[in-house]
């Protein structure tokens, strides 16, 4: 099953879940609860902590849910915040495992992108650390593609307004020229 965020973040042939960390885990643990899907396929768009550039392609099977406040030493956490989907068979002869980390807040300080880039997370994106999670507990493979809207600065906001419908065409023409998954 492909699913992705929804609102401004639709495909014709993904099943919306919601924005953010809250809605997608609500809506994707009904859905696993009323028709478990064998394998989700979560798709959409990422901001790069600098490493990856604008209309890149990423996949990944791994989350993490780090917020700023972790990095200024501010803040702990008592939850496994670095996650991995278990039974995806990844076939794709270029794939890269990549964090992405989540949060129901985007990064706009490119100084603090470098602390995550330091603990080798790489991209953002705000429901992927849900979808993973969810995806685990009920013991469904998991694994996510993304197209780079942005970088994390002060105008990721503009940026990924800019470069979404772009981001959106590569990003379908990757899963079907290069991942075979939709026609």
């Amino acid at each position: 099953m492909i699913v992705c965020a929804g609102k401004n973040e639709t495909f014709s042939f993904a099943f919306p879940i919601g924005v953010g960390l809250i809605e997608s885990a609500i809506n994707l643990t009904r859905l696993a609860l009323l028709d478990k899907p064998e394998f989700l396929l979560f798709i959409g768009t990422a901001g790069s902590y600098g490493r990856y550039k604008i209309f890149d392609i990423i996949e990944s099977t791994i989350a993490s849910n780090i917020e700023i406040s972790f990095f200024k030493g501010e803040s702990y956490t008592p939850i496994d915040n670095v996650i991995e989907s278990s039974g995806f068979n990844v076939s794709h002869e270029t794939f890269k495992n990549v964090i992405v980390n989540s949060s129901n807040y985007i990064c706009t300080d490119f100084n603090i992108a470098k602390a995550y880039l330091k603990h080798h997370i790489e991209i953002e994106n705000m429901e992927f650390y849900s979808v993973v999670s969810v995806a685990k507990e009920f013991e469904i493979p998991v694994k996510g593609v993304f197209a780079v809207t942005n970088y994390t600065n002060k105008n990721a906001h503009n940026d990924y307004i800019k470069n979404y419908s772009k981001a959106k065409e590569i990003l379908i023409n990757y899963l079907k020229k290069e991942l075979k998954i939709i026609k």
